[in-house]
């Protein structure tokens, strides 16, 4: 029904009506800070500004993975993929999970720094694709999640071992696959983005007034050369 006093704010007729509804609490969603890069949240680089750069720790994945174990620096946003370079489909990730654990138990923060490292930086998993894949592989049976030092432990089991064994050539290696495919220019535009930012940050903060002028004059040359592109100009002004 509408409220007497104010005609567009509606109050709900029956007092109990709210009380059935869900409402999104704080933690049930990973918020988990964006890798080093495009940050989609503040419309430009991330790490080009470092008093907008804060470090996150101990967050909550799905079904109780994270906390100071799955926690950690440069951690991707939520949600299935990788950083720069290609997507990740579920199963290079399963593959590199079990690989990785065939050699030693690790924590979620371990497994993306390891595939990160063995990809050349090409592929750096989200936290949004590395939990789901341990909630799975748990499920199956293939691997044990401890809790150690405080950290959630992802172990193969024996029947996780013999499952690496009898499908090596299957699992293959997701790393180097990742490491050998071409970035998308979209990719490599946003960590072109990210080095422009730095670079401005770096005049900005240490430059004369005169370097910061021209400086000025160069993003906003810039900026109206990339429009002319997106409107079909293929030369622009020099």
């Amino acid at each position: 029904m509408r409220h007497p006093h104010h005609p567009f704010v509606s109050t709900p007729s029956d007092p109990t009506a709210e009380r059935g509804r869900t409402r999104r609490r704080r933690g049930d969603f990973p918020d988990a800070p964006y890798e080093e890069g495009f940050d989609p949240r503040r419309g430009g680089p991330r790490g080009a500004f470092p008093h907008e750069h804060h470090e996150h720790e101990g967050h909550r994945g799905p079904r109780g993975f994270g906390g100071p174990g799955f926690g950690g620096p440069g951690f991707g946003p939520g949600g299935r993929g990788r950083g720069p370079g290609r997507r990740a489909g579920r199963g290079d990730i399963r593959a590199a999970i079990l690989l990785l654990l065939a050699e030693e138990p690790m924590h979620g923060y371990q497994l993306i720094q390891q595939i990160g490292e063995r990809s050349g930086g090409t592929w750096r998993p989200s936290p949004g694709a590395i939990y789901p894949a341990l909630n799975l592989l748990e499920d199956e049976g293939l691997i044990a999640i401890t809790s150690e030092s405080g950290r959630k432990m992802a172990t193969l089991t024996e029947a996780g071992g013999t499952y690496v064994t009898q499908n090596a050539d299957q699992l293959g290696s997701p790393w180097e696959d990742a490491a050998s495919r071409p970035t998308s220019p979209g990719r490599a535009l946003r960590g072109a983005l990210e080095a422009l930012g730095a670079a401005a940050h770096q005049v900005a903060r240490t430059g004369t007034d005169q370097q910061a002028t021209k400086a000025l004059e160069v993003l906003d040359r810039a900026r109206r050369d990339l429009y002319l592109i997106l409107a079909g100009d293929p030369t622009p002004e020099p």
